[in-house]
């Protein structure tokens, strides 16, 4: 194996817990919304369907153009402090971003467009807190190590935390509503609870972590820090752009299980408390996955995992469509489906990191914040997806909210939870066999190459 500069510079398995629990906190508050808001805003706040998809389509499309603004203010920052580049901005953000979380589900006795409009505003303020204070959760794992092993397994941590929050907000949150009296009260209660939680969970984080690998100001070239110049850095990035077009179509595949799945539990099975126990066996299929994730990568490399867990997901789903006509059939199904995506879902992180000194080397300019936005501008163009076709899809079936639905109706919402992802995780698993070129070895060059030109440029300014 060559030489690598930073083999001893690991991370404490301590500060890999704690990067794990982040992403618990952040997903307490994003799975609220993700898992229960399209069904909040027609249950209970009573907005026709199409217009709760425009809700998700308008506020998370202003979240993705967002993120692209965060990667330039959190690449443009120059007056840096002990506590880092990114970190900071878990602390500033936290906050607000637990409190309108909460007003996300709190009851407003106005006309439906008046509704409809003050939702879409406290959507689009709590996307663009979520994207200030998770870009730069995400974005930091380039400043904490340069070890892929250890940044495989922040990946598998990250994701261990991402499936904890769903496991425990799809386990425990509709059990908590239903223990009240009204769904309002219910509602409103146990966001309160989860984002509290989530809160406490990312200042947890932002306690441990510590960035090692950033770039003093004085260090940086000049005249590279402006938009235009990262913005150039990004487009030649050819692995940054067929990952993001990837995440695009697993995450909207992925989103929008999880959208559907409140309604497909209580419209096509007739029992939505079944989410519980069934979220607490997938989820268990999850974590095993994600444990597995280190040692796969390590044997045979991260694009045949991916793959393979894109397969596996696959079949899942098509033997859900088939065959899932019962309870326990559906919950088998889902849990080899869900395993599969833990090796997808663990493995973004992973490839994201890596094009971070891709896009060094090959541009001169590095964009960690730029880098790991232009994804998450997919993402949320993604989850933009997920909110705005099961509400297009749910009116034209004529889906009509706590009464019994159409056979018409069912068959949408069975198709929404299983034949829609399997086409967008076809095109995904193309688009990374024949188009994304960043191997390990490959990579491993990169970074030596950059090790020397930071070298050689030191040499130069001292």
């Amino acid at each position: 194996m060559a030489d690598n500069k930073f083999e001893n510079d690991r991370l404490r398995w301590q500060e890999k817990m704690a990067y794990g629990v982040g992403d618990l906190g952040y997903n307490f508050l994003l799975n609220c919304t993700t898992l229960y808001l399209l069904i909040f805003l027609t249950d209970v706040a009573n907005i026709p369907a199409a217009w709760a998809g425009g809700v998700f389509l308008i506020s998370k499309f202003f979240t993705a153009c967002t993120d692209l603004i965060t990667g330039s203010v959190l690449d443009s920052r120059t007056n840096l402090g002990p506590r880092g580049k990114f970190r900071p901005f878990l602390l500033w953000t936290i906050v607000p971003l637990a409190l309108i979380n909460t007003a996300l589900f709190m009851s407003f006795d106005l006309p439906v467009n008046l509704k409809t409009v003050l939702f879409t505003v406290l959507f689009m303020l709590f996307g663009a807190f979520y994207s200030f204070g998770n870009a730069s959760y995400g974005a930091m794992v380039p400043a904490l190590t340069k070890q892929l092993q250890d940044r495989a397994e922040l990946a598998a941590w990250r994701q261990g935390g991402a499936n904890t929050g769903l496991l425990l907000c799809s386990v425990g949150f509709m059990p908590l509503v239903l223990l009240f009296d009204t769904p309002q009260a219910g509602y409103t209660f146990t966001v309160m609870l989860y984002s509290g939680l989530g809160a406490l969970a990312v200042l947890f984080c932002y306690s441990q972590m510590r960035e090692r690998h950033v770039l003093p100001p004085a260090a940086t070239p000049p005249n590279l820090a402006t938009f235009r110049d990262n913005a150039r850095a990004v487009l030649v990035n050819r692995p940054l752009g067929v990952l993001a077009l990837a995440n695009l179509l697993t995450l909207a595949a992925f989103n929008t299980k999880l959208i559907v799945q409140v309604f497909y539990a209580q419209y096509v099975i007739g029992d939505v408390s079944m989410i519980a126990y069934m979220s607490f066996i997938s989820m268990g299929c999850i974590y095993l996955g994600v444990l597995l994730v280190p040692f796969a990568v390590r044997r045979f490399g991260k694009v045949p995992v991916y793959l393979a867990g894109i397969a596996v997901w696959i079949c899942g789903d098509l033997l859900n469509y088939l065959y899932g006509d019962s309870a326990i059939d559906y919950i088998l199904f889902t849990s080899l489906a869900l395993w599969g995506s833990a090796f997808v879902n663990s493995l973004n992180w992973a490839f994201v990191s890596d094009t971070v000194e891709y896009g060094e080397w090959k541009s001169g300019v590095r964009t960690e914040g730029l880098v790991y936005c232009s994804l998450t501008f997919c993402r949320k163009c993604s989850a933009a997806l997920a909110g705005l076709i099961p509400g297009l899809v749910l009116a034209w079936s004529g889906y009509v909210p706590n009464a019994e639905q159409s056979a018409t109706t069912k068959s949408s919402i069975a198709n929404l939870m299983f034949i829609y992802p399997v086409c967008a995780l076809v095109c995904a698993a193309i688009l990374m066999l024949f188009c994304y070129s960043l191997t390990e070895s490959r990579y491993q060059q990169i970074v030596q190459g950059l090790a020397e030109r930071h070298s050689k440029t030191a040499d130069v300014t001292s």
